[in-house]
């Protein structure tokens, strides 16, 4: 039988961690309840990657960031040669799908390397006699730590009043708007919408707090700029274990450097109430039933630690100009729902004493909207539909 859903493409350029990929997953997910979703990756791929059910996915030639410029994730092909075969194929999916709605992450408030095959696909996809409705996928926060960021702002809103028709900002608003992140005045001519923030559907039951497991979790996203953090933490662990009374569980991230996880194999050796994983497939899951989690501050985890109610520390990645999630964990910190520890401060006797003084997280974090994926799909829906369509035209 063929699939009456309407066509949506979503483009996902991943970067430093696995964070947008996980995002980008959940809302294809709840998107694949109202359109036949094909889903672009263009970043490598962690090992074992399942999209959701019914999700096609498209696996473009890898490419990532090194020093601001393009690198191929594929030692086959030089990175010139991976943008060209990536635009090629993009393309060729428009074609073949005549997507309703294209959804790009990020673009054009970041990704703007790539600015040259999303430009064209969106010309392609708005091109045809039916247009596609052409839509901006953005976390709570940007980064707005760039030594040109009101230029770099300027020129992104004007892409966006060029080529999209809607923005939608996957956060609460009243944890944070898109004007906060933004260091120009320039006004966003297209609609802006608040979805609530995006979470996984596994369902997460929060133990009550007197039967959680004594454990501390200790996690760093992706693993490719968690370095510090989990040798910190590994290095406290006795401590931890001492004066907490909490066994420790510390994952290396899919993308963490072999060298640097065997060192902290070697450094775990022999040690009692330490355990070493890879990865933990459920986060949140696991979170709920433990008593301290210890982490940086992505979008994901942080949606993780509001949904498993776990007494957390935060550790924000604060690179020079990667200022997002020092934000963000500053945010949840006014609202109680983590203790934060800045990254400049960090210390294996810092990290053991905070962890001694976590708490379960207060009220006002419990009340921020968590149903951005299925709100995103409504939205979609609502807005691709032919008399959407037709009065946002004669609007124009």
């Amino acid at each position: 039988m063929a699939d009456r859903r309407p066509g949506l493409l979503l483009y996902c350029q991943h970067s430093l961690g696995v964070g947008h990929l996980v995002r980008s997953f959940a809302l294809a997910e709840a998107l694949a309840e109202r359109f036949a979703v094909v889903f672009l990756s263009g970043a490598q791929l962690p090992r074992g990657t399942v999209p959701p059910p019914g999700i096609r996915l498209v696996a473009l030639p890898p490419l990532g960031l090194e020093g601001g410029r393009l690198v191929s994730r594929d030692r086959r092909r030089t990175a010139e040669r991976a943008l060209e075969l990536r635009r090629r194929t993009m393309l060729d999916v428009v074609g073949e799908i005549r997507p309703r709605v294209v959804l790009v992450e990020l673009f054009p408030f970041g990704r703007r390397k790539f600015r040259g095959e999303i430009v064209p696909m969106l010309e392609a996809a708005r091109g045809g006699p039916r247009p596609a409705l052409v839509a901006s996928s953005l976390r709570d926060i940007l980064v707005a730590g760039r030594d040109d960021q009101a230029e770099h702002d300027r020129a992104a809103i004007a892409l966006a009043n060029a080529l999209l028709d809607v923005v939608l900002v996957h956060a609460d608003p009243a944890f944070a708007r898109i004007e906060e992140s933004l260091r120009s005045d320039a006004p966003i001519e297209v609609q802006v919408r608040y979805t609530g923030f995006v979470t996984s559907s596994t369902a997460v039951v929060p133990v009550p707090d007197q039967d959680r497991e004594p454990r501390v979790v200790v996690t760093a996203g992706g693993g490719r700029v968690g370095g510090p953090l989990l040798e910190a933490a590994i290095a406290a662990q006795p401590a931890v274990l001492r004066e907490a009374g909490l066994r420790m569980t510390l994952a290396g991230g899919a993308f963490l450097d072999a060298s640097e996880w065997r060192a902290l194999r070697r450094t775990a050796r022999g040690r009692p109430g330490l355990t070493l994983r890879r990865s933990i497939p459920d986060l949140a899951g696991t979170l709920a039933r433990t008593r301290g989690s210890v982490s940086q501050c992505g979008y994901n985890t942080a949606m993780d630690l509001l949904r498993a109610r776990v007494p957390a520390l935060v550790v924000p990645f604060a690179d020079p100009g990667e200022d997002e999630q020092v934000a963000r964990a500053e945010r949840l910190a006014r609202l109680d729902a983590v203790r934060l520890l800045h990254p400049r401060e960090l210390t294996p006797e810092r990290l053991a004493e905070e962890v001694a003084r976590l708490r379960p997280p207060g009220a006002a974090a419990r009340a921020l909207d968590l149903g951005g994926a299925a709100a995103t799909a409504r939205l979609l829906g609502h807005l691709a539909s032919d008399g959407a369509l037709a009065a946002q035209g004669a609007a124009a």
